[in-house]
């Protein structure tokens, strides 16, 4: 039965950290009609989010459950036994466990399976093409600009793979209230990342220009925000987190590290200044001033090339004087943020549709996420869906895509005893590695026998 007949929609969010998740939640509730609470999971492994971290994204009253992939697959296949089937799936991950998990939805053959949504957390700066060539055989490939839409179908159009899945949209959590200046306060953030800088001297070095930063101007309020507690985990490994390094310093007294929701921090924010955070966008939504640094150069590893044109390049140095760099309006309409209309204000932290602003498409904010609405619709309207097509397949990537697939291990799911697409595809690209001699499949192999 076509979802559209149903009088509600069933949405679940499969994430991977917080981050995710929030974007997750957050793109669940702008693209579908669902009026319930979407049914949460995330993935346990490495990046598993602790409560903490899952209630500051501020977007769900519902902790979402923790859960293997195996498990996950196993609740989808489930609650269709019971009648209460997901219409809409949203895969808030990494492209390798989007493929995974892509594959073992297919494996389970569901009478009707659901939408399957995807996209990306934030900045699009590395593995664009192996990235989005993992998620191609979703449903909706969601882009959060026009700039990343043209790069993304430029990718599977020139791989020969369909792009019909990708659909302009923008990020779910932008909003909140206008930057308003107050009289009294001052205060810059820097918005922290978990590895970018990487290296020890890199993030001592931002750390330091930060402190210094606070002695130049002792009436201003320097805050460092920081994505985790120690012991935490995030998406990214953090090897040098910036608690550690601030014990060997001496920082004054209006210098002070600050967690808590981004929405909320920004509420008080006169300067947002970071290497490519994507709260750098969010800051701009607001008309936030925002500088993005390049002390440490403009380089792909850093992601801060991805502002190459935003005229808010700066370094320390011009900050120390006073400097605030300004923003490119073009560049910013290619983003789809900061556009001058925000009357309805909103916080989309919250699921407020209401938030204000031109799109790059034009129009509201929340005219950003018609066309992913629509396409969902159109879906969900059908009498049966299409079979999930990978662009990653047995034929076209023998020698790459078993080893993603085994790593996750969801084979396991399968509802009664076959071989699934997952043993098929390890079985046959083996057998073809072998037979034309390359012999590194071999780790494979072995781990096919542990499956």
């Amino acid at each position: 039965m076509p979802a559209s007949s149903r009088e509600a929609v069933r949405v679940a969010v499969l994430a991977d950290s917080d981050t995710r998740w929030k974007w997750g939640a957050l793109t669940a509730r702008r693209i579908t009609t669902a009026t319930a609470e979407p049914t949460g999971y995330v993935l346990r492994g490495r990046a598993t989010p602790t409560a903490r971290q899952l209630a500051e994204t501020g977007v769900s009253t519902t902790t979402p459950d923790e859960v293997t992939g195996a498990e996950f697959l196993r609740a989808v296949r489930d609650a269709e036994a019971r009648g209460e089937g997901y219409d809409v799936i949203v895969l808030a991950l990494v492209g390798g466990t989007v493929r995974a998990v892509l594959q073992g939805l297919a494996d389970l053959a569901l009478e009707r399976r659901p939408v399957i949504v995807t996209g990306y957390v934030g900045v699009v700066y590395e593995k664009l093409t192996d990235g989005l060539l993992l998620r191609h055989g979703a449903d909706v490939v969601l882009a959060n600009s026009r700039h990343d839409a043209e790069r993304f179908r430029g990718v599977y159009e020139g791989v020969g793979a369909g792009a019909d899945s990708v659909v302009e949209a923008a990020l779910p959590f932008l909003g909140g209230a206008p930057y308003a200046p107050e009289a009294g306060r001052d205060s810059l953030v820097f918005a922290a990342q978990p590895s970018v800088p990487a290296t020890r001297a890199e993030r001592t070095y931002v750390l330091r220009r930060l402190i210094d930063h606070a002695r130049l101007h002792p009436g201003r309020e320097v805050l460092l925000k920081l994505r985790s507690k120690p012991g935490e985990h995030t998406t990214h490994l953090e090897e040098f987190p910036f608690q550690k390094l601030v014990r060997e310093l001496d920082p004054p007294a209006n210098f002070r590290l600050v967690y808590g929701h981004m929405g909320e921090v920004l509420d008080r924010t006169d300067l947002l200044v970071t290497v490519s955070s994507t709260a750098a966008l969010e800051a701009l939504h607001r008309r936030i001033p925002t500088a993005i640094l390049t002390d440490l150069g403009v380089r792909e590893a850093l992601g801060n090339h991805h502002f190459v044109g935003s005229g808010l390049l700066t370094s320390f140095d011009a900050l120390d004087k006073g400097l605030a760099p300004t923003p490119d309006e073009q560049w910013l309409a290619r983003q789809g943020v900061a556009a001058g209309d925000h009357s309805a204000g909103g916080d989309s932290s919250a699921g407020d549709h209401s938030a204000a602003g031109d799109s790059s498409a034009g129009g509201s904010y929340e005219a950003a996420f018609d066309a992913a609405r629509d396409r969902v619709a159109a879906l969900l309207a059908l009498p049966a869906l299409p079979p999930i097509t990978p662009y990653y397949t047995a034929e076209t990537a023998p020698g790459y895509l078993p080893g993603i697939l085994a790593r996750h291990r969801l084979d396991v799911t399968a509802p009664e005893p076959r071989e699934s697409g997952l043993r098929r595809i390890v079985r046959e690209a083996a057998r073809g590695a072998y037979r034309h001699g390359v012999q590194r499949v071999a780790p494979v192999i072995r781990r096919l026998g542990e499956l």
